[in-house]
């Protein structure tokens, strides 16, 4: 048996600024045991970074407490309370299957959530069992670090432990605990469940709160702090969403509880990312009406965005028309950032460095023909920035692309860069791997039918450098087989 490591041998440091806020913001509880722990993953470059040791992690009082079988010194489990719109109805939620440890103080002073998913019932849990299974554990770690390779602001996973015990969904499954790393796991939601259910005083509470932990210093000069707030939440969605639709991320469940205060995405649940381009991709099997749809995500963006304006209304002015119009004007500003983002970020995937007013159309020309000739979104770009387009699909065959590349070559021409610059500026912009579903599928199937992590490594390693264009990627980059029904994703609930 290994001899328990001290706190400091394996690096945790809490300080818990959340169980100082109103005891009605969560319920303070420890995760339920689990019977035979393993670990099945362990992400040690982010342990590195986070100031942990993989060595203490690894040991059996690491494992312990990576499993909710041994709470380490320091810290305050509880279950946050939060509520949320989910598909447009709104409802009381919570951490129904996620106990938060406590929050950890990196070696560079940073402060992250160290949160438990599937440690056992809360009082949220809502006649759920409060467990998850280790295929949706898997992915979660798998897309996070895929994001996290791709620069965009995402949680992040530390560990995935199998329990040795079974989940019932339609079948049984092998269980399974993932450590989530977050800048924090306040949401929208939680602001909704605190204007609802809270009074004034708490309202201020978390607002305050968010702003010295997220954006510290943003509303020092300000005569409104809150509105910096609400300014501030709004710039980061827009950066965010914007990020997702340049890469063709489809979040999968964009209710409100699943919209973080941070900036962060969060809660990979039916995800995915998308092959061929269609703006109307859904691929949750719960998302019947596509309200989740790839072309739909920045404007639920800001209709997330507007119910978080509304739970904060009454700290924007003491005059609720003024306060209306506060918000309004601030959430106007939402589209024109995302817009802004989005323009900037396409035209950098076509290796533009200024701006003319008629590169948004060049650029809709483009996502329209390939839409036309079901092209492929990812290897589209990758085509472009490789010169490889005549291998690549049917549409580098037609002679409206023809027409269409000698205007991009014409644009490229107008500018000072070289074509060296572009080609780089396209290399660092057009990531030439995304985590392809049949490739996850195949990672997940592997570890949790056949206990084999081998090909969920392999394919961890190649999303880590998604910008290499190494030769060891061009496996990855391969579309998958034509398939005999429509690809779906689940919740894992």
């Amino acid at each position: 048996m290994n001899e328990k490591p001290s706190n400091l041998d394996a690096g945790w440091n809490f300080d818990n600024s959340f169980s100082r806020l109103p005891h009605s913001f969560y319920s303070k509880l420890n995760p339920t045991p689990v019977r035979a722990p393993e670990l099945s993953v362990l992400n040690e470059s982010l342990a590195a970074s986070l100031g942990l040791s993989a060595e203490a992690l690894r040991s059996e009082y690491g494992l312990a407490t990576l499993a909710g079988n041994t709470i380490p010194e320091g810290a305050l489990p509880l279950a946050q309370a939060y509520a949320g719109h989910q598909f447009g109805y709104f409802n009381m939620l919570g951490d129904g299957r996620a106990i938060l440890l406590g929050e950890h103080i990196t070696p560079t002073d940073e402060r992250f959530d160290i949160q438990l998913k599937g440690p056992g019932r809360t009082p949220y849990s809502r006649g759920g069992d409060g467990r998850a299974a280790l295929g949706p554990m898997l992915r979660e770690y798998i897309i996070s670090e895929a994001m996290y390779g791709l620069g965009i602001p995402t949680t992040r996973s530390l560990a995935v432990v199998s329990t040795g015990q079974g989940v019932i969904r339609e079948s049984e499954l092998p269980g399974a605990i993932l450590t989530r790393i977050a800048a924090s796991h306040i949401r929208v939601g939680t602001f909704q469940y605190v204007s609802n259910w809270c009074g004034a005083e708490d309202l201020h509470t978390l607002a305050d709160y968010t702003l010295n932990r997220h954006f510290p210093g943003a509303a020092d000069n300000s005569d409104n702090r809150y509105l910096i707030l609400l300014k501030e939440v709004i710039k980061r969605q827009a950066s965010l969403i914007a990020k997702w639709q340049l890469v063709g991320f489809i979040h999968g469940v964009m209710n409100t509880d699943n919209m973080a205060i941070s900036g962060e995405t969060i809660d990979y649940g039916p995800c995915a990312f998308m092959d061929t381009y269609n703006p109307d991709t859904v691929f949750s099997s719960i998302d019947r009406e596509g309200r989740y749809a790839y072309g739909n995500q920045p404007n639920i963006g800001g209709w997330n965005l507007a119910r978080f304006a509304e739970s904060i209304l009454p700290l924007l002015h003491d005059n609720e028309l003024k306060a209306v119009e506060l918000a309004e004007d601030a959430l106007n500003e939402y589209f024109e950032l995302y817009h802004s983002h989005w323009l900037a970020g396409m035209r950098a995937k076509l290796g533009i460095f200024n701006e003319e007013e008629q590169d948004e159309a060049l650029i809709n020309d483009l996502l329209n023909l390939m839409q036309k000739h079901h092209a492929d979104y990812t290897n589209t770009f990758r085509a472009l920035t490789l010169n490889t387009g005549e291998k690549e699909s049917s549409l580098f065959a037609s002679t409206e692309y023809g027409q269409w590349h000698e205007q991009w070559q014409a644009r490229l021409a107008k500018q000072p860069q070289s074509k060296e610059q572009s080609l780089q500026l396209m290399r660092s912009s057009n990531p030439a791997v995304i985590p392809r579903n049949h490739r996850v599928e195949e990672a997940l199937d592997a570890a949790s039918q056949e206990g084999d992590f081998g090909v969920m490594k392999r394919l961890l390693d190649v999303l880590a450098s998604p910008f290499a264009y190494s030769t060891d990627q061009d496996e990855y980059c391969e579309l998958p087989p034509t398939p005999s029904r429509p690809y779906r994703t689940y919740c894992g609930t």
